[in-house]
């Protein structure tokens, strides 16, 4: 079992940054690649970005190529995503989830666990 808890969401004007963080508990020792999600109103839960257990491999969506960052403490096992340039359209609930295959994946079945979420709203 893998608990995760996202923080950092808030609102922010267009162009702005945000980092959200996600702290992982229970079974963090074993290797894991860790995603961050996105949902918006009326939307499907959408793929954002992905790292490996040893942060070498990633992965993003195109829609955030360039101005998202995803990166990972394993020693404080929390993986990070860093947000700049923020759009009205990133306007989302955000989650992270775990894949115990440490495969970087983007589809959302292949995640185990999933965390409760953190709104972001950006202002235009």
């Amino acid at each position: 079992q893998v608990q995760l808890v996202e923080s950092g969401g808030g609102l922010v004007q267009a162009g702005g940054s945000l980092r959200l963080s996600c702290a992982a508990s229970g079974r963090t020792s074993s290797p894991y690649a860790m995603g961050w999600f996105r949902q918006a109103p009326g939307k499907a839960r959408e793929f954002v970005a992905t790292i490996s257990w040893s942060g070498l491999r990633k992965a993003y969506a195109d829609s955030v190529k360039g101005r998202f960052t995803i990166s990972r403490d394993n020693a404080k096992t929390t993986v990070y995503l860093e947000m700049n340039s923020l759009k009205p359209e990133d306007t989302a609930v955000y989650y992270c989830a775990a894949d115990l295959s440490n495969w970087v994946r983007t589809g959302r079945d292949d995640y185990d666990y999933w965390g409760q979420g953190t709104q972001v709203t950006v202002s235009s």
